[in-house]
């Protein structure tokens, strides 16, 4: 029997139809992949499959029939069952999906509960082992952690550790390795090929990177503005796509290299024996029992034009790192900037230089305040820095920044959810640029992209780096990516260097075995070869 029969679903906003006439099926122990850009309609035809649109303000039609039930007329007892116990949903983003209030153990915990009458040492084992299964390390150390204080990474192997409580008959999974380190992918992916052996289980795989369904998916349905343009085998439409959008996707990914520094570049930013302590509290006292060392004694240099690629696994310390020579987490080590130590400065001597120190943070989704225009999340710096500047005067800095990242200086009166993910990303770029930097620290600008917008993306950052001589700190697991981005690699373990070197090498040469691990996995993930990684 098909366990997932989806018929003429459309979907309306009001009066916007955001879902129209969408058709497939999902069989016991099938994959199948939903591809295409932001705002196609993927993650509205997912939701509807376990009703959770919201019902005063979407209208689906057609008919979704998941083990038997039909959903969108169900009462709400049968959706309670079909949601968790037939189908486990991991959502794109953990960080609103995850409560900031409870533990991780007990969220876990209660996915568990819900289904199962479990409790006392047999809940907490059954807790640890999901996690363990999700790729957590550690994970009977970390049952009492706040999301607040996992790494990006970890806090979605939460995510697909409650998603997986009840060994559900369907995984629905709306992009659930976007914020994960290509070993971890690896991982994850291998996890869900497992269990889908082990359990029968089916997956319905929403995600914009092609490469991904080509290993992982049996078909593939590719959607744009809403209506699904081609499906079939994953063999068929890679080999012989039909449609010029799946064309177009397929032909889309970061490309080139940046430009060669100038040999008489300055250095603008250096960091020596860079270490960055975190405590572990335990017991009603929440006394310091031993410390998580983030950052362990690393060193690195940056220089006018140049672009340093920061790679490793979730919880390496790339992030850490980059915070951390921006003064804004603590740490130990030396730290200079133009020449000019900051490590021990007050903060009222910092402020004048945090103009020309700025960062650009993961997730274009929360770095931006939805209570603010455009026009006051890229001034505001201007505001702090700039107080002299009248009006018009500030209004024209934030028209010039807007241009610059290639965006329509008549949209500054909008507000950031009227944005694609990849034009809020070159808001935040722009609010970073308008202030003139001469460092930028740009921790994973693209992971939340689709491929073609981080092609884009990409290609401005090159841009800008040309023009203003920028020097770039670049955060990222995506080595496909840090490979069209970097002039020099670091790689990170553990909070320590394990390998660096010019970006064409440490790709092409790796010399680590964790380097080469990293690499094997990205391009046999990604299934295109990296120089020098295959025989």
């Amino acid at each position: 029997m098909t366990l997932l029969r989806v018929k003429n679903l459309s979907v309306a906003f009001g009066t916007k139809r955001v879902v129209e006439d969408v058709s497939f099926a999902v069989e016991p122990g099938q994959s199948i992949a939903l591809v295409g850009e932001s705002g196609s309609g993927k993650s509205v035809t997912a939701l509807s499959c376990l009703g959770l649109l919201p019902g005063a303000g979407s209208n689906p039609e057609g008919r979704i029939v998941l083990d038997g039930t039909d959903v969108l007329g169900a009462p709400e007892r049968d959706l309670r069952r079909l949601r968790g116990g037939v189908a486990g949903m991991v959502f794109q983003e953990p960080m609103t999906s995850l409560n900031p209030l409870h533990t991780v153990g007990r969220q876990v915990a209660e996915a568990i509960t819900l289904h199962q009458p479990l409790s006392g040492e047999a809940l907490r084992a059954r807790v640890v082992d999901l996690l363990r299964r999700a790729g957590f390390p550690k994970a009977e150390d970390r049952l009492g952690a706040y999301p607040h204080q996992l790494s990006g990474g970890q806090r979605q192997r939460v995510m697909i550790a409650a998603a997986l409580a009840n060994d559900p008959k369907l995984l629905i999974a709306d992009e659930p390795t976007t914020a994960l380190d290509v070993t971890i992918q690896a991982q994850i992916l291998e996890l869900l090929e497992q269990l889908k052996r082990d359990l029968g289980m089916a997956l319905l795989l929403i995600t914009h990177d092609l490469n991904i369904v080509k290993k992982h998916a049996d078909a593939v349905v590719v959607m744009k503005d809403g209506r699904a343009v081609e499906q079939g085998a994953v063999s068929r439409v890679f080999t012989a796509p039909a449609h010029d959008y799946t064309r177009m996707l397929l032909a889309t990914e970061p490309r080139g290299a940046p430009a060669p520094i100038a040999e008489a570049a300055p250095e603008i930013m250096r960091g020596e024996a860079i270490k960055v302590r975190f405590p572990i509290r335990r017991g009603v006292m929440r006394r310091v029992v031993a410390e998580v060392r983030a950052v362990d004694g690393v060193s690195l240099a940056v220089h006018e034009g140049e672009t340093v690629g920061l790679v490793g696994e979730s919880g390496s310390g790339k992030t850490t790192l980059g915070l951390a020579m921006l003064r804004l987490e603590t740490s130990e080590g030396a730290i200079r900037f133009e020449g000019t130590s900051i490590q021990g400065l007050t903060r009222a001597a910092l402020r004048p230089l945090r103009r020309r120190m700025q960062i650009v943070f993961q997730d274009p989704y929360g770095a931006l305040s939805p209570r603010m225009s455009v026009a006051e999340i890229v001034g505001e710096g201007l505001a702090v820095h700039e107080p002299g500047l009248t009006a018009t005067q500030r209004n024209a800095a934030v028209a010039t920044a807007l241009e610059e990242v290639g965006l329509d200086p008549a949209m500054a009166e909008r507000y950031p959810h009227e944005f694609s993910g990849g034009q809020r990303q070159r808001i935040a770029i722009a609010r970073a640029l308008v202030l003139k930097p001469r460092f930028l620290v740009l921790d994973e600008p693209t992971s939340a992209l689709d491929v073609s917008v981080q092609a884009q993306v990409v290609d401005l950052l090159r841009a800008l780096q040309a023009k203003h001589r920028l020097a770039y700190l670049f955060i990222s697991h995506d080595l496909r990516v840090v490979r069209a981005m970097a002039h020099r690699i670091i790689v990170l373990k553990d909070g320590q260097v394990v390998e660096e070197g010019a970006a064409a090498r440490v790709v092409e040469a790796p010399r680590e075995a964790y380097t080469r691990a990293l690499m094997a996995a990205a391009f046999d993930l990604r299934t295109e070869a990296a120089p020098g990684l295959r025989t």
